[in-house]
């Protein structure tokens, strides 16, 4: 190992101590420390989300809670793998009276969406960041309005259906924390995911509220679904189109046998 190599990982090991002790800003300026950009830039970001009072990292014991973290009693609707939280934020923009948090794993990402909120001052928007598998832990049951799915990763392969978040592993947590009737929205350029959900939506008794198979050839577009987020401009799938779908649970989703059968049409039909 040469000098040079020696010295960049000092410096990335005590940029991070430095993170961790809410310190990251003044010292890594005032001693120059270097660092690749993106490196550098993630780190900094890390340690401000820290210091955002509209975020919360992995925090314990908040199910029944969120009333108080918004310090009101409105609606609270979440978008689920929120990104940079442009959903969360322009409907926070669209629906002053109403609660919105975007929910993510990646800290990068959700300080965007946070910050954004911050200036603008609204509010009415929050950021949590956590796995989504693990969102049932932080709702009681019924506390949760609507949720948004907003262009996530469709997990092409049918050996990684599962981790689709339409998929009824998912219906399961949500189930238990959004309000009976509750509507989930699902907003891609899959098509692939598209038809995935149409599928479960059959296959589990859940009832469809809108499907809309190309949302911007509509002559009327709602509010809410003229907001864009950055993968949205990507446009990955290369489908040239944007599907949506509304829906809500049936009053108990069917079993786990019911997931085999999912598993067989998915393999019969090739929807991989």
């Amino acid at each position: 190992m040469n000098a040079g190599t020696t010295g960049q990982k000092a410096a990335i090991i005590c940029i991070i101590h430095l993170a961790i002790t809410k310190c990251l800003f003044c010292d890594v300026y005032k001693h120059r420390l270097t660092l690749p950009a993106m490196g550098y830039k993630k780190l900094i970001r890390f340690a401000e989300l820290n210091g955002f009072p509209n975020v919360l990292q992995f925090p314990g014991d908040m199910a029944g809670k969120w009333s108080s973290f918004f310090k009101n009693e409105n609606p609270l609707t979440l978008e689920l793998a929120c990104g940079k939280g442009e959903y969360a934020v322009g409907l926070g923009q669209l629906h002053p009276d109403q609660n919105f948090l975007g929910v993510d794993l990646k800290g990068n990402r959700i300080w965007v969406g946070a910050k954004k909120a911050l200036q603008q001052h609204l509010d009415n928007v929050g950021f949590l960041r956590t796995q989504i598998d693990q969102i049932a832990s932080y709702f009681a049951a019924n506390e949760v309005e609507a949720i948004w799915i907003t262009f996530p990763d469709p997990q092409l392969r049918t050996s990684k259906a599962k981790k689709r978040l339409t998929h009824p592993k998912f219906l399961r947590l949500y189930q238990q924390f959004i309000i009976p009737g509750g509507l989930i929205h699902l907003k891609t350029d899959s098509p692939d995911l598209y038809e995935f959900t149409k599928l479960v939506i059959d296959l589990y008794g859940c009832t469809v509220h809108t499907d809309y198979d190309n949302v911007y050839a509509m002559d009327a577009i709602a509010a809410d679904l003229m907001i864009k987020t950055h993968y949205e401009s990507l446009d990955i799938a290369k489908s040239n189109r944007i599907h949506y779908l509304s829906f809500s649970l049936p009053v108990q989703l069917p079993g786990k046998e019911k997931d085999e059968e999912l598993q067989q049409i998915l393999k019969h039909e090739g929807m991989d």
